[in-house]
């Protein structure tokens, strides 16, 4: 499948130094951030610095050590905000959303860890 990334992209952007964030956490080939409009206390993005569009994009395309950089820097990501069971918090949720019918809003693959309180239902009552 051919995935076309856009490189003017926001996080593109931010990845550049173009736009500013609130940078938690940076690896050779990850990066965390504050989100700007966070749904609970903690709500940080985890994106890869390469030109990935979604999840199944960097599965497909990206190098051995790109993907264990970023599956690592997620798990840190959550121990170090505090919301990790195995440390010390009571848990999270990882969304990461692809293409239109998943609303996603940049086309660029990131991952969004969610937690610092009790969440709400994971998608909203609807169709099936």
């Amino acid at each position: 499948m051919a995935y076309e990334y856009d490189r003017q992209n926001v996080f593109a952007k931010i990845l550049r130094g173009e736009i500013p964030c609130t940078k938690r956490m940076e690896t050779e080939h990850s990066f965390v951030f504050e989100d700007i409009a966070p749904k609970a206390p903690v709500h940080l993005l985890v994106i890869p610095k390469g030109p990935y569009v979604c999840f199944d994009h960097f599965a497909e395309a990206a190098s051995d050590e790109e993907i264990s950089d970023f599956v690592r820097t997620v798990g840190r990501a959550a121990v170090e905000a505090g919301v990790a069971p195995g440390g010390v918090g009571n848990g999270y949720r990882m969304i990461s959303n692809a293409g239109p019918d998943g609303v996603q809003e940049v086309p660029h693959l990131h991952v969004h860890i969610i937690g610092g309180r009790r969440l709400g239902a994971m998608t909203a009552p609807g169709k099936n």
